[in-house]
């Protein structure tokens, strides 16, 4: 046998067993078809600039990917990768680590005694909602709550506690389970490339500590906000690249359906929505985490191209290039302020968090900073 036919052979081999795992490989859930509106790409408010281009930075030490932030007595609170919540001086003057949860803390609120609510989908045996006291001595970590009418929590992600100690927050996928994974980014982005539409916008009364839905079928349920009156919540679900605002009362309605209670604010943007965070003079910031990407778009209707995909490793994954991109809304979804840039390192911002003089970011990239920039 020559050597160009034992190539031959020895390459037909390797594609048989190569289209064999990526047409049946298990996969966490079948993918959903949808319908994704066209990009309109960087335009009208959304034009392309570079007022992020001089970041400066805040180093974070051995702690990396500072995931939400909190202002709070003059310290930025910080969610990180391995599991704690740190505190540092807006001018990196001091840093000390809170608590660490062992799991991967993401979003995150303090509540009315001062203690903080977590929203960590590694803790314990599948994640969920958990309370920090005792701040100032010897952390105590208690679960809230890791179900909702008989289902588990997989995915606790983001919070917002009422001046009334109700608690709202996210469970953004019910079909991928953050802790068999083992990262909170690839988990992510395997719900979005199938488009599971399982996430939940939730409450815990810690009164009843009875959890209840508000919303279902959010395709990646992300960051929330309460409106001024806190009569509603603004929620961004991330894998269709728009933003809901919903009802407090509103009663396990459905993202499919038509509800006197829910309406989509903002819609077709040109990045998946992450974070929601309240800063000052009424605006409301939200972090565009990657950029829309081509694939992502064209395979929307096309589940079989999808499971294909989902199959690969994560590096291969599709998703935007590295940008920077954060935007400012009000409560009726106008555009109130867009900052970009393409140049630097400090990409994938999740959220923004405002203070008296200056932006914060938020981000899932590996670099051991919080950017900032005077504002």
């Amino acid at each position: 046998m020559n050597k160009v036919l034992q190539t031959t052979i020895v390459i037909g081999i390797i594609s048989f067993f190569l289209a064999l795992y990526l047409s049946f490989a298990p996969i966490p859930f079948a993918p959903i078809k949808w319908d994704a509106h066209e990009s309109r790409g960087y335009v009208g408010p959304h034009q392309k600039n570079t007022k992020l281009a001089n970041m400066n930075y805040l180093d974070l030490g051995n702690y990396s990917q500072p995931e939400h932030l909190v202002y709070r007595s003059n310290w930025l609170y910080a969610a990180m990768k391995d599991g704690e919540i740190i505190r540092i001086r807006p001018d990196g003057s001091e840093i000390e680590e809170v608590v660490n949860t062992n799991g991967r803390p993401l979003g995150f609120d303090f509540d009315l005694e001062g203690s903080l609510i977590i929203a960590d989908p590694m803790y314990g045996d599948h994640g969920g909602l958990i309370k920090v006291t005792n701040l100032e001595g010897e952390p105590e970590i208690e679960l809230l709550t890791n179900a909702v009418e008989g289902t588990p929590i997989l995915f606790a992600d983001a919070v917002v506690v009422a001046s009334n100690g109700m608690i709202y927050f996210t469970d953004a996928s019910q079909k991928v389970r953050v802790k068999d994974i083992g990262d909170v980014g690839k988990a992510g982005e395997l719900d979005i490339l199938g488009n599971s539409s399982s996430g939940r916008l939730l409450e815990y009364n810690p009164t009843t500590q009875k959890t209840r839905i508000i919303m279902r079928d959010l395709s990646f349920a992300n960051g929330i906000v309460l409106s001024k009156d806190e009569q509603q919540i603004i929620i961004n679900e991330t894998g269709k690249y728009r933003v809901w605002k919903v009802d407090v009362a509103a009663e396990n309605i459905s993202a499919n359906e038509i509800s006197d209670h829910s309406i989509v604010l903002i819609d077709n943007l040109p990045g998946l929505p992450d974070n929601l965070m309240r800063g000052r003079d009424n605006r409301i910031w939200i972090g565009l985490v990657h950029p829309r990407n081509d694939f992502l778009d064209f395979s929307a209707d096309k589940p079989w191209l999808r499971a294909i995909v989902m199959r690969l490793p994560h590096f291969l994954l599709p998703k935007g290039k590295g940008y920077a991109h954060v935007i400012a809304i009000d409560e009726s979804g106008a555009i109130l302020d867009d900052l970009q840039s393409s140049s630097g390192t400090f990409t994938d911002i999740t959220g923004v968090t405002e203070t008296e003089q200056s932006l914060y970011f938020h981000t899932l990239n590996n670099n051991r900073t919080i950017g900032w920039i005077r504002y």
